[in-house]
């Protein structure tokens, strides 16, 4: 009864279907978040927006009730502090810090420890806000300041030990801090600090044209390439008033659910692998490589960073290609299969995989866990099923979900949820619509707000975008759910040895460059 007076004074959102928006005052923010809270609710994503010219604002996006809950909050004076949510939303300390970080909005959260500025910029400047940029100051000899502390929780008693990994690591993988507190290799704690590339994304979002975001927005984190230019171009669809062809939206489930099985393929070879099980990465990288040369045949690219455009699809499908397409996910349906059994009837797999990294239900709940993860640890969303755009309404996604929450249960959902994406692009390829794949649209009026929200391979992706004048971008926000899953990942170690991290790690795979904005 609490939240439908909430939904009772709110009104319709530009972008994704379900979303409701609803201004409130400065008590009602803690209230609402606090009946939202109570209702099971879970926090999307949180940002800042606003610059010289105007106030600055505070954004939230829950989901509850297979409904989007979008609340604003005006700051009449920036320098008042936001109240924090910290402790109703665990996830929204780091949002918060964040928000300081790029926005200079304060809150009331305790921690005010930067998240996202390692010494690349002053204190006092504000990167979405202040221009120019401004260089790191220099003492008078001309050298670097000082990098400053960053106060790491410390567990103090007999035999703890503390082991700093990163943030260099070894190959390719990006930057990011972990440190363990551990009595022989039994880790009592785990502390992430994370953001030390800082690409500013949000702030280049504002130097591009509307009709062109979106081609950044896929590179936000490039293994979600077609979850955020999908977003990308639901927000901005949703605010030119403009539905796109049903042919387009089918293109975009196909590319959606080749997107979830290519990563499902490679991380289900990665932790074979960490499990010292070989055999499982040779065979799941060559199902993920004949994926790829299929997707290239079909769609024209390997990868679909410019798959999704606005108005549509940037390809269209022909019969010869897509009997091809269908043809290799159905063999690879079939391959992974057989290979579930190999993983499932291997001894040492199942005993590295059982028990490791557990995430409870109840905790899981606490902390927000969301996505693949949480489906894993009893968190049943899936916004193609509670949230879903079309064509997800009409191809009747399947759930699923386990209630074990280690990482044995995180591989059995990554072969779950692989079987269902090949049942869907099956269903996709067989009732693909006619018609065309794309329309022209025209750039939305300035001053509007438009949030994209798609079920992600990973979780919930979502995009929020102001338009400007001139059809520019006033404000781009993505948010990829690692940011409400790497906390989570802190206590799934904990109790574990420090060479199961690796494992574990692995098995939730969250981003580094979607929470390095």
């Amino acid at each position: 009864m609490v939240l439908r007076a909430w939904y009772a004074r709110s009104e319709a959102q530009d972008g994704a279907p379900g979303l409701q928006s609803l201004r409130v005052t400065r008590e009602e923010w803690r209230q609402l978040a606090r009946d939202l809270a109570a209702a099971g609710g879970r926090l999307l994503a949180l940002w800042a927006s606003g610059d010289e010219r105007a106030a600055a604002r505070v954004h939230a996006v829950f989901l509850t009730e297979r409904r989007a809950l979008a609340m604003r909050l005006e700051l009449a004076d920036a320098d008042e502090p936001v109240p924090g949510l910290e402790d109703l939303f665990p996830a929204a300390t780091r949002l918060q810090r964040a928000m300081a970080d790029l926005s200079g909005v304060a809150c009331t959260d305790p921690d005010k420890r930067p998240w996202l500025r390692h010494a690349a910029w002053p204190a006092g400047y504000r990167p979405l806000i202040d221009s120019p940029p401004l260089l790191p100051p220099t003492r008078p000899d001309g050298a670097l300041p000082a990098i400053e502390d960053y106060g790491f929780v410390r567990v103090e008693g007999d035999g703890v030990h503390e082991i700093a990994v990163g943030p260099v690591h070894a190959g390719i993988i990006e930057p990011g801090h972990f440190r363990f507190s551990a009595v022989g290799e039994k880790v009592l704690r785990l502390e992430e600090r994370l953001g030390y590339v800082h690409k500013g994304i949000e702030h280049r979002f504002s130097e591009l044209p509307l009709l062109e975001g979106h081609r950044l927005a896929a590179r936000v984190s490039g293994d979600s390439a077609v979850a955020f230019s999908w977003a990308y171009c639901q927000a901005l669809e949703g605010l030119a008033a403009t539905p796109i062809p049903v042919r387009a939206a089918w293109l975009r489930a196909l590319c959606l659910e080749l997107e979830r099985i290519a990563n499902h393929l490679g991380d289900l070879g990665a932790l074979g692998n960490d499990a010292g099980f070989a055999f499982g990465l040779a065979q799941f990288s060559r199902l993920k490589e004949q994926l790829l040369r299929a997707t290239e045949a079909a769609v024209g690219a390997r990868y679909l960073m410019q798959a999704i455009v606005p108005g549509g699809t940037d390809f269209d499908l022909g019969l010869r290609e897509a009997r091809a397409l269908g043809a290799c996910v159905h063999s690879i349906a079939r391959e992974a299969a057989l290979l579930r059994t190999v993983y499932d009837e291997h001894e040492g797999v199942r005993d590295r995989f059982s028990g490791a990294g557990g995430v409870a239900p109840e905790l899981a709940q606490r902390l927000g866990l969301i996505g693949l993860a949480g489906r894993a640890s009893g968190q049943s969303i899936d916004l193609r099923i509670d949230l879903p755009c079309e064509p997800y309404g009409q191809l009747a996604v399947a759930r699923c979900g386990r209630s074990e929450g280690d990482v044995a249960a995180r591989v059995a959902m990554r072969f779950d949820e692989l079987q269902e994406s090949c049942r869907l692009i099956a269903l996709i390829l067989e009732g693909l619509p006619g018609g065309a794949c794309r329309i022209e649209l025209a750039a939305p009026p300035s001053g509007k707000l438009g949030i994209g929200i798609i079920e992600g391979w990973r979780g919930p992706v979502l995009l929020a975008l102001e338009s400007g004048p001139a059809g520019a971008i006033r404000r781009c926000h993505p948010h990829d759910p690692s940011w409400q899953n790497w906390p989570v990942l802190e206590h799934a170690i904990i109790g574990n040895i420090v060479p199961d991290f690796p494992l574990i790690n692995k098995s939730f795979n969250l981003s580094y460059s979607g929470h390095d904005l």
